[in-house]
């Protein structure tokens, strides 16, 4: 089991980020959100997964970082099983090597954001490291803005603080549903052009689940979902090859 915080030792050992063994979800009702899906994300990739509005692309993201549980299937994190763990003991798997982005950022308004950024390390007991903060603030331009309130910053800065928060206890992949999608065009430019570069420069994973072509095209890989399953997989998609994957899946 990979218990190294640092991202090259980590891609060193072999060990996927993330490893999905014939996965399925069904929900009550019979309606199965997955079905059958086996997919595996090394350290250091920026993986992009779209599809239309059921196609399971969300829940493909809540079974792999441990948020729910797939009904039959393997889940492992950085080489450890989830799938068989309790509550208790996924929350602790998550506080350790998952990371999360959302759209609506999170922030506790009446917090910091330096209050924010260290807030999950503080509910785990750990000590923030400050050479690494400072490291992460200082590429997200946010070293003068630590003592403001969110409300005090734009939208794409309070989008980069929950990046960095995201990243602030060294995790083995982030998670970023829909990271732009509250943001106006330059500042979700900024979002996926900061993500990118804590990949390809940091050695960072990240998994964003998105319905937009031109975010999805700065992965370096893009599935496509329809119906619960992975119906393609595209390395160095482009914003057109994308569009045109989902008008053909609109048409079905």
């Amino acid at each position: 089991m990979t218990t190294t915080t640092d991202p090259a030792a980590r891609a060193a050992l072999g060990t996927p980020a993330i490893a999905l063994e014939q996965v399925t979800k069904t929900y009550d009702g019979g309606v199965r959100a997955l079905d059958n899906v086996s997919l595996t994300v090394g350290h250091g990739t920026f993986l992009a997964v779209m599809g239309p509005s059921g196609s399971g692309k969300s829940t493909l993201m809540h079974c792999a970082a441990g948020l729910d549980t797939p009904t039959t299937g393997s889940v492992r994190i950085d080489g450890r099983e989830i799938a068989g763990l309790n509550e208790t003991r996924r929350t602790e798997l998550r506080r350790e090597r998952v990371g999360f982005v959302f759209q609506a950022y999170n922030l506790i308004p009446s917090l910091s954001v330096e209050d924010n950024i260290t807030l999950p390390l503080r509910l785990a007991g750990r000590r923030p490291d400050r050479d690494w903060l400072r490291i992460l603030v200082e590429r997200v331009g946010l070293a003068d803005r630590l003592g403001h309130r969110p409300a005090e910053l734009s939208g794409g800065q309070q989008q980069r603080a929950a990046v960095v928060r995201a990243l602030a206890a060294r995790p083995a992949v982030v998670f970023a549903d829909e990271p732009t999608g509250a943001l106006d065009l330059r500042s979700a430019h900024q979002v996926l052009d900061l993500l990118r570069d804590l990949v390809d420069e940091l050695g960072q994973t990240v998994v964003m689940v998105t319905h937009d072509p031109a975010a999805a095209a700065r992965a370096h890989r893009a599935l496509v979902m329809a119906d619960g399953s992975v119906v393609d997989s595209l390395d160095a998609p482009t914003a057109p090859e994308l569009a045109d994957r989902l008008v053909t899946l609109g048409e079905r």
